[in-house]
């Protein structure tokens, strides 16, 4: 398949900028990949449509305040950074800007903290490697200095503002690593998570931490060629046997979010099962990828020709998301990562 396959049209009134009044009041639209059809329903439908037996896989990683705005030792002038991976403690790969003009030997200091920064090289265009810091953990330093890295179709010309600190995070993050949140979650409540156990389906956490490849677009025409960068999951032994169970007894495995489908179906072994422990996501789900470990995935809408939606067109069929999309934009549902959520049984 091309690229060019997975192309529509959406207004930018339809972008959502601001997540919902209340986390679960989102619109939900339900495909059902069995009868090939779709049907509108809100997001607090979502326990009705688990059932007995079945198991809802949530992805746990907490984001941090990974964009930082500092200002260069010399000059004075405005620079960010938007840190995309940690090498080694204190060493990471950031996104720069002014990108050319941020060289080797750069020092940069942020207001609120004590926080510096020094770029040792360029590693990739506008990518630099730096050494990051401070009189303490550099994850307080982070929270002092830093701000939520919002995807770039989310404007906030001033920066990110306190209330995304809350909103762009799920309410089961725990364990901080992501640079985006796994938004599928987003919508989730305590009492919506509470409604689920209800009806005897039981729930585990995993932990992927979202990487910049979330960010990256498709570069290559030929869908076959394209790759995901690589990102880390963990899986616990509970959790793993959970899963395991639930297979074997027949219930469904209920993605929520491409980042718990992927980890999933990166940790199922040459035996059908969930495997214990720390590994890298490197698989690239496109359509003709064959799902072994998820039977149901809640996923937001995502952007045209990325690879979070060749991801999903994988697991339900390209033509039939792409008619669930066309419905979704002419029924003006919000689109991307504030915006509504779309379920596929």
């Amino acid at each position: 398949m091309r690229l060019a396959d997975f192309d529509y049209d959406l207004p930018d009134k339809l972008i959502a900028q601001q997540p919902a009044v209340q986390r679960d009041a989102s619109r939900m639209l339900i495909v059902d990949r069995a009868k090939q059809t779709f049907h509108d329903a809100s997001f607090r439908d979502f326990p009705s449509c688990v059932g007995s037996g079945d198991l809802v896989v949530l992805n746990n990683t907490k984001v941090f305040p990974a964009r930082l705005i500092g200002k260069r030792e010399t000059s004075g002038g405005r620079v960010e950074l938007f840190l995309i991976h940690e090498r080694e403690p204190g060493i990471w790969e950031a996104l720069v800007k002014p990108g050319r003009r941020i060289t080797a030997g750069a020092r940069i200091k942020f207001d609120r903290s004590s926080l510096q920064a020094e770029v040792l090289q360029s590693v990739g265009e506008g990518v630099r490697l730096v050494r990051l810091t401070c009189d303490g953990a550099l994850e307080k330093a982070f929270e002092e200095a830093g701000q939520v890295p919002l995807p770039p179709y989310i404007k906030r010309p001033e920066g990110s503002l306190e209330d995304d600190r809350d909103r762009y995070q799920t309410v089961y993050a725990r364990h901080s690593g992501a640079i985006a949140a796994p938004t599928a979650g987003l919508h989730f409540t305590p009492a919506v998570l509470q409604a689920v156990t209800d009806r005897s389906a039981a729930i585990v956490e995993i932990t992927l931490h979202v990487g910049y490849g979330t960010f990256e677009p498709v570069r290559v025409q030929n869908i076959a060629q394209h790759t995901v960068a690589p990102e880390r999951f963990q899986i616990d032994t509970e959790s793993a046997e959970k899963i395991n169970r639930t297979r074997r007894s027949g219930g469904r495995v209920i993605a929520i979010g491409t980042t718990t489908a992927r980890a999933l179906e990166s940790a199922i072994d040459g035996a059908g099962k969930i495997a214990t422990g720390t590994d890298i996501a490197r698989i690239t789900i496109t359509p003709g990828h064959q799902f072994r470990s998820v039977d149901a995935l809640l996923t937001n809408f995502h952007l045209p020709q990325s690879s979070l939606l060749l991801l999903v067109a994988a697991f339900a069929g390209r033509d039939l998301i792409m008619r669930a999309y066309a419905h979704a934009v002419a029924a003006e549902y919000r689109f991307y990562s504030y915006g509504d959520c779309m379920l596929i049984l």
